[in-house]
């Protein structure tokens, strides 16, 4: 069958059309995207003003008539931190659902941390033992591990890095200082959750998701998105640590010249390079593999299960 997955994330509405069936894996057919960047439409209570709410009605109301051309039999939409923690959440859902039909449902930060396990998890197989996932969205950081495809252990860290980049870095490039009291505060915000992880041992595979971390990977030399789905793409802790400083001195258009960087992109890069460092050196990480799988693939996946066991 034809299924849908609507995720109404923090930078970005995407809808990714897969086809898909229990016990088989989903075949990407069709994606659309829009850049919203609903973090930064937040008003100073926290709330998303009319203005966002009617932008996002539009976006919503585009992929579904998307859908509908690709013939989507079964729609999933979902939304993520920015909706979440919106102060009139409750508001913003109701006007999707009477403008557009559409019911998002909201997933905690923990849903999202084990999602993106799952997807990980049959990803790689079990032969990739106890994994350690990490995923730096728009408006958070995800962590999870564990040996099974539930993980044994999933925080989610208000460090995505749009949020990053709106609350802690104003220049272009930022100044030396804001940079470094941002570090502080990401290693400070990692460093809490790190004993609930390590009670289970050292994982015997890292492996990231994200568009950050593939950015961050593709300008230390990985493969490009052109060269498929299955060509292994590595980050390395050192590569990374070189990086840092370069791109603190880089505009965004700069950012936006390198390697995989896309313009929307360039502005969080360096935010989310100083999660992913803190996050690869507060773990002791000296090198992970990106997966092309995360979220939607999850959430695709978990519906095929309960379809496969209905």
């Amino acid at each position: 069958m034809r299924l849908g997955v609507l995720d109404v994330g923090s930078n970005t509405v995407h809808l990714l059309v897969v086809d898909a069936h229990p016990g088989a894996r989903p075949l990407p057919a069709h994606s659309h995207k829009a850049d919203l960047r609903l973090a930064q439409l937040l008003d100073d209570s926290g709330a998303i003003g009319d203005d966002g709410i009617e932008k996002l009605v539009d976006v919503v109301r585009d992929a579904l008539q998307a859908a509908e051309d690709k013939g989507v039999e079964d729609l999933l939409p979902f939304a993520t931190s920015a909706v979440r923690e919106a102060s009139n959440a409750d508001e913003v859902l109701a006007r999707v659902a009477e403008e557009t039909g559409v019911r998002l449902q909201v997933l905690s930060g923990a849903e999202e941390a084990r999602l993106t396990f799952l997807a990980v998890r049959r990803w790689f197989g079990w032969s990739a033992g106890k994994l350690l996932v990490l995923d730096i969205g728009g408006g958070s950081l995800e962590i999870a591990f564990g040996i099974d495809e539930e993980p044994d252990a999933a925080a989610s860290l208000p460090l995505g890095a749009g949020r990053l980049t709106a609350g802690w870095l104003p220049g272009d490039p930022p100044a030396p200082d804001d940079v470094r009291a941002l570090r502080r505060h990401v290693r400070a915000e990692i460093a809490r959750t790190v004993g609930e992880f390590a009670r289970f041992g050292a994982p015997d595979h890292v492996v990231a998701t994200s568009k950050t971390f593939k950015q961050l990977a593709r300008i230390a030399g990985a493969a490009r998105s052109a060269d498929g789905l299955y060509v292994q793409r590595e980050l390395k802790r050192e590569s990374l640590e070189a990086w840092v400083p370069r791109l603190s001195a880089m505009t965004a258009d700069q950012r936006a010249e390198l390697p995989g960087v896309s313009d929307g992109r360039a502005g969080q890069l360096l935010a989310g390079a100083l999660v992913a460092e803190g996050a690869m050196d507060l773990f002791g990480v000296e090198s992970l593999e990106i997966c092309p799988w995360a979220l939607r693939e999850g959430v695709i996946l978990r519906r095929l299960d309960h379809m496969g066991s209905a």
